[in-house]
């Protein structure tokens, strides 16, 4: 049953349709053919709707285009630069920090390569970077906005899992600073090998007022995670409170807030969310399936036979995760993967919550990946470089990646530690 689901699905999608009509075209299909209730649709449909923290999702996204279009983002950009530009790759770990900091508002990957993407790029092209390295290094470092707070993958993941959606968000800052820390160390040796950058030294008074004209700018994931994580507002509410506060900044502090387009970014934001949450609609059919044919039972009986070591089972399901990110979109992995490879990992001993955050860590990296990388697709598109030469060009950083992936299978301490930190 789950076998014939999914070969209808991947067949489906490998003709091009599209992946929430896929799913559920494949999910209906099941059911009429297995005579299962179909009355079952609906109920699973509304239900895996009708939840309060879903509606973070399209307020996220909003937020993250209101800072692509209002000047929060050159801010940003211009404040991390003043702090790291004096250093050997400086305008690379600006790079890094300014896509961490972004990622803390819009919870966007594509968001991030969008907005920062062909300011970030075009910096480090003009102190001598490759072109093709320079977009490399923006791709990877975009995924980081999938994993540090307040990422929507987080939350989507979080829900499907049934896992607290805060201590969720938590856990993303672990793999999120280790990775962004390993990518200034890697960009610095790279930039030193090969003589990319300028070092810039600003005088005092410079950077002074650098950074006192980006204070709104950089407030912004300060107030909506400080807000969040002591408990005065929801995930939820903080989202509605990063619209309010991108808007506020964008329009009264900077004065570039595009009036006219605020409908048009509404709208976007809103098929965006709905084409997430369409997925999610979906998958709660395909998801029923896979109770009804005890297939994460047969899953567990899979893995447990190969090993029940908490780390060997982490580092099988990490090299699932990453395959499975290279070809299917991230979301609507999320919500198959879940409900089938989470009992196993618990029954083996891993934290739900660990579990949580190291999957949608990996499955990020398909981001970034060919076929299907979303961010890849978009960095070709702002930087004007084929999609093979940026894959070329951002192979030590996808070996970097996978190591890590390695590591953090087997230390939950790199989440964990975040969770009882702010939770």
């Amino acid at each position: 049953m789950s076998l014939f689901l999914l070969g209808i699905f991947f067949l489906l999608s490998f003709l091009g349709i599209p992946l929430a009509v896929s799913l559920g075209l494949s999910s209906i299909l099941t059911v009429v053919i297995y005579d299962l209730p179909i009355t079952i649709i609906t109920r699973l449909m509304y239900t895996s709707m009708n939840s309060f923290l879903l509606v973070a999702v399209p307020l996220f996204i909003l937020a993250g285009t209101v800072m692509e279009k209002g000047g929060v983002a050159d801010r940003i950009f211009n404040a991390a630069n003043s702090f790291v530009g004096r250093f050997r790759g400086g305008i690379g770990m600006v790079n890094i920090i300014a896509s961490f900091i972004f990622g803390g508002i819009s919870g966007s990957s594509v968001a991030d390569v969008g907005s920062l993407g062909p300011l970030e790029i075009k910096a480090m092209t003009d102190e001598g970077y490759r072109k093709d390295y320079s977009a490399s290094l923006t791709m990877v470092t975009s995924t980081l906005s999938s994993v540090v707070p307040p990422s929507i993958l987080m939350i989507v993941a979080a829900v499907a899992g049934n896992q607290s959606v805060g201590a969720s968000l938590a856990g993303g800052f672990g793999p999120a600073i280790t990775l962004s820390v390993i990518f200034m160390i890697q960009n610095y040796f790279i930039a030193r090998k090969h003589g990319y950058g300028i070092v810039v030294r600003r005088g005092f008074k410079e950077i002074l007022k650098i950074i006192a004209g980006s204070i709104p700018a950089l407030f912004s994931p300060i107030i909506i995670l400080f807000g969040m994580f002591s408990g005065f507002v929801t995930p939820t509410e903080a989202a509605a409170l990063a619209v309010i506060y991108t808007v506020f900044v964008s329009s009264v502090v900077y004065k570039k807030m595009p009036w006219k387009q605020f409908p048009q970014m509404i709208i976007k934001s809103g098929v965006t969310a709905g084409t997430i949450l369409l997925v999610a609609m979906t998958a709660s059919v395909a998801t029923y399936v896979f109770a009804v044919d005890q297939l994460p039972m047969k899953v567990s009986s899979f893995l447990l036979g190969i090993s029940q070591s908490p780390g060997v089972v982490m580092i099988f399901m990490g090299l699932i995760f990453i395959i499975v990110g290279m070809f299917l979109d991230i979301t609507a992995a999320i919500l198959l993967i879940t409900p089938v490879l989470m009992p196993t990992a618990i029954q083996v001993g891993v934290h739900p919550v660990h579990f949580v955050v190291f999957m949608v860590t990996a499955l990020s990296i398909g981001l970034s990946t060919p076929p299907v990388g979303v961010c890849l697709f978009a960095t070709s598109l702002v930087s004007g470089i084929s999609i093979e030469k940026i894959v070329k060009a951002s192979w030590p950083f996808y070996v970097t990646i996978f190591i890590f992936i390695c590591v953090f299978a087997v230390t939950p301490e790199i989440s964990l530690f975040f969770v009882r930190l702010f939770t």
